[in-house]
């Protein structure tokens, strides 16, 4: 027997339009006023870097000269592609940033496709009740593909990345649209949707590599036989998936290949980062895998879990094999990445979102209640203590919470901002008349467990990038060293040598358009020197040395007789990372 019983009061739509303004607050704040962080500038420096350059820059990607092999292009092919197209207009960061709104868009939107599609089939539909007045197919199909939705919005992990210029960002939302185009081709296996869901497949490997591509047609291929489609008929479509994949990564692949950009391999370096990425799986990245992913994927594991137990008795159902299928080969080939980041588990979020929605209308009223009263007091408390925190840091009183919420930016001084304040102000309102509604009209819509989720969530960040934007912004950014490092920089200046990471580069090339010596460059006059405060010298030769090489120049000794210091200088909330400026001596 089916596990779902509900009315049809339970499944009202969430309205269009409280919908696009939940996913508009959501994705807007953080990228608005906010400059490139340490987090996402190496990537932001790969656009920029193409936008600014010839066809060599952008078949070969680097920031400003260090070349970049790893991931794929793609996802900095559309960054760039919007600095051209509204760099003028907004800016080159918030223009690059614009490609990070399409993306959360397609992923947002194929995901509410892919519930829809799902929720109205017949084998998903609640027991028939006995005086009638169960859900209509499609108003049932809406209500879960509303509902995943905003599980997927209330994700902190998502919250994480998806305001941000990365390759993995991009990558999970082509899985959310790969995931529809999957249920598309089981639905129906025309040519046309084995072609479109290789057309998936190619782009997810211009983003992230071959491994994930493989892994998930893996996975489609295991929910065919678990349904026991034909599997002559399902080889055939999947070799032309295969095919239509393989054609997409060569526009790519052969004319890097044959352009040989600044007398490098590009595809040998991205073939090489890419045989890297997979291990045989380690105490290590389980135990990272558990520990991070139990905040990072809340609160969509809890209801995912539920629905792989409640819909157990049931066999051979097209909204529980999928996800199940694709949560489970995504997580062995994230157990199997010798250096796991937070990022890898992006992929994860669809259909991990997809499989909550399921599991929702399964649960007891009970349970329902508990998530909605553990939303309404957490997250109200913690708007309440971002805005008193923002009063004492304006005011000076109480003077404790002041000091505590200065201390990690020393030297800011903070100023009253009125856009970003009322902006502030307007979402906790909209916050409190959210959570009035709930109480007091006791709704039972079954998206009203993940609306105060969602929306308290989307309060705390709409509160961080407004209120506290500007602290963020001074201990972030690399903004003020690089203006420093400019001021200080020798007019005769022919290019700049350096050890310094991916991120800072890319923000010293952007902030204060340092020139730095081009990939196939030679010896430079002006020496860019980074370290940690105590480090040894013979430390820092070899970062500098490690650096040259990685750029495929000669390497650059560093003893200090060869070189004058014009400048030292570091973040004032970094109390580690230290950065020296020098001349080569005449």
């Amino acid at each position: 027997m089916k596990p779902v019983r509900l009315p049809a009061a339970a499944t009202l739509a969430l309205p269009r339009w409280a919908l696009y303004a939940l996913g508009l607050l959501y994705i807007l704040p953080g990228l608005i006023g906010r400059d490139p962080w340490k987090d996402d500038a190496a990537s932001f420096g790969i656009m920029w870097t193409m936008a600014h350059g010839g066809i060599q820059d952008w078949l070969m990607p680097h920031i400003a000269g260090l070349p970049m092999p790893d991931e794929g292009p793609l996802a900095f092919w559309l960054g760039a592609l919007c600095i051209k197209l509204f760099g003028w207009l907004v800016g080159d960061v918030l223009g690059a940033r614009i490609s990070t709104i399409g993306t959360f868009a397609l992923g947002a939107l194929s995901l509410w496709h892919t519930a829809f599609h799902l929720g109205r089939r017949s084998e998903a539909q609640p027991l028939r009740l006995a005086f009638g007045g169960q859900p209509e197919p499609d108003d049932y199909g809406r209500t879960l593909a509303d509902t995943a939705v905003l599980i997927y919005l209330g994700c902190l992990g998502l919250l994480l990345h998806s305001h941000e210029t990365l390759a993995v960002t991009l990558q999970g939302a082509l899985l959310s649209w790969f995931l529809f185009r999957s249920v598309r081709y089981i639905e129906d296996a025309t040519p046309r949707n084995a072609m479109l869901v290789g057309v998936a497949l190619g782009l997810l490997t211009l983003t992230r590599g071959y491994a994930p591509s493989l892994a998930l047609l893996a996975a489609l291929y295991l929910c065919t036989r678990f349904l026991k489609l034909p599997p002559t008929l399902t080889l055939r479509r999947l070799g032309q998936a295969a095919g239509a994949a393989l054609l997409i990564t060569l526009v790519w692949a052969v004319p890097a290949t044959l352009a040989h950009p600044y007398g490098l391999s590009p595809v040998a370096g991205w073939l090489a980062w890419n045989a890297d990425q997979l291990s045989v799986p380690g105490w290590h990245a389980i135990k990272a895998f558990f520990r991070v992913g139990i905040w990072y994927f809340w609160p969509a594991w809890p209801f995912a879990a539920w629905a792989a137990w409640a819909w157990r008795r049931q066999h051979g159902l097209l909204h529980i094999i999928v996800p199940t299928c694709f949560v489970g080969v995504l997580t062995l080939v994230t157990l199997c990445d010798p250096v796991p980041e937070s990022g890898d588990l992006l992929k994860l979020l669809p259909p991990m979102a997809l499989m909550a929605a399921f599991g929702l209308p399964t649960m007891k009223r009970g349970a329902i209640n508990a998530i909605d009263w553990f939303s309404v007091m957490v997250l109200t408390l913690l708007g309440g203590l971002v805005w008193v925190f923002w009063i004492a840091k304006l005011t000076g009183w109480p003077a404790q919470l002041a000091k505590n919420a200065l201390k990690l930016v020393p030297g800011f001084k903070p100023e009253f901002g009125l856009v970003a304040f009322l902006v502030a102000a307007a979402t906790t309102v909209g916050w409190i008349y959210l959570v009035h509604w709930r109480l007091s009209r006791q709704p039972s819509v079954l998206w009203r467990a993940v609306v105060l989720s969602s929306g308290g969530l989307i309060l705390l960040w709409v509160l961080l990038m407004t209120l506290f934007l500007p602290d963020l912004n001074y201990g972030k950014s690399y903004a003020s060293v690089a203006q420093q490092i400019a001021a200080r920089l020798p007019a005769d200046a022919d290019c700049i040598d350096t050890n310094v990471g991916p991120a800072q580069r890319a923000s010293f090339a952007y902030f204060g358009h340092l020139p730095f010596a081009s990939v196939d460059g030679g010896k430079c006059s002006v020496l860019l020197l980074q370290d940690s405060v105590g480090k040894k010298a013979a430390a820092q030769n070899s970062a500098i040395q490690n650096s040259a090489l990685l750029r495929g120049s000669a390497a650059v000794p560093f003893d200090g007789r060869d070189w004058t210091l014009l400048w030292e200088g570091r973040r004032p909330s970094d109390r580690d990372e230290r950065f020296r400026l020098y001349r080569r001596a005449r």
